[in-house]
């Protein structure tokens, strides 16, 4: 149950009622534990997710799941969430809605950068090291991640206090 095809069915089934919702599907994941599956669906959209969201879009998912033979008749367990922090900047709305926040990017050429991202576009970012600004294109970005911060500055006037 836990291969990529499945999850891949998994996603073509889910992305429409996701999307239906106003939200984008970042990913699905299966796993068996005893006689039971655990699915979780990771869902998020610019300015974050709320739990009314999260509560409604579960029930869509839910329905489209019972009604399609793609998990079985094994008892599941389904979880929808917002993917976190900690998941990886992979397309431009991931950087566009870090805005704000201290990123790592792991460069394609080698080496590390660490900044304050200040914009994302279709093409790449803005990064605040400090003493400049740089631009970065996303062919010249390997990986990035947002920077955990326990005294992280307050949000501006145009960023979303929760995203």
């Amino acid at each position: 149950m836990g291969t990529s095809a499945t999850r891949d069915d998994l996603e073509l089934l889910l992305a429409p009622v996701v999307t239906a919702a106003g939200l984008d599907l970042e990913g699905v994941e299966v796993e068996r534990i005893g006689r039971r599956q655990v699915v979780r669906v990771f869902v998020d959209r610019d300015g974050g997710i709320d739990l009314d969201t999260v509560a409604e879009v579960s029930r869509d998912v839910s329905s489209t799941l019972d009604d399609s033979d793609l998990i079985g008749t094994a008892p599941y367990v389904l979880e929808v969430s917002s993917p976190g922090v900690d998941r990886p900047l992979a397309q431009p709305r991931h950087w566009r809605r870090a805005r704000g926040r201290l990123v790592r990017v792991d460069l394609t050429g080698g080496g590390t950068v660490t900044g304050r991202l200040l914009d994302a576009d279709e093409t790449g970012i803005d990064l605040d090291e400090g003493s400049s600004t740089r631009r970065l294109g996303f062919a010249e970005i390997a990986t990035g991640r947002v920077e955990v911060e326990f005294n992280r500055p307050l949000a501006g006037p145009d960023e979303d206090e929760e995203g």
